[in-house]
């Protein structure tokens, strides 16, 4: 479970650090949050790989979830536009990766050895 959260809060840092990019382009004051955001994203990332997530599956999803977050906080705060084919893309990138970490549980599952 610790795993999961510590995913979690790399995917919050990644898509803190993106959306403070944007805003840096006209106040360069946030790209303090920029860097704070991507350094704290790679540590989060690096503690989840410790507590033994496959770096597959964990770069999957972290890059997955970081621009399904982006793509809708960025029409929701930017008013940058989110097409039906642009949620097409999403629902893709998500279904890739859905399939990536259920062939991952099979293959660990597969690979145990029976008592």
């Amino acid at each position: 479970m610790k795993k999961w959260l510590m995913l979690t809060a790399a995917i919050g840092s990644e898509v803190a650090a993106t959306l403070a990019l944007k805003a840096a382009l006209d106040q360069p004051a946030w790209y303090a949050l920029v860097t704070a955001g991507y350094v704290a994203a790679f540590a989060f990332l690096a503690v989840c790989l410790r507590l033994g997530m496959k770096i597959g599956v964990a770069y999957g999803i972290w890059g997955a979830g970081g621009v399904t977050v982006t793509a809708i906080l960025s029409a929701v705060i930017y008013g940058e536009p989110l097409t039906a084919l642009m949620g097409l893309g999403i629902a893709l990138i998500i279904a890739g990766v859905l399939t990536v970490e259920l062939g991952s549980q099979r293959a660990a599952r597969e690979h145990e050895v029976p008592a």
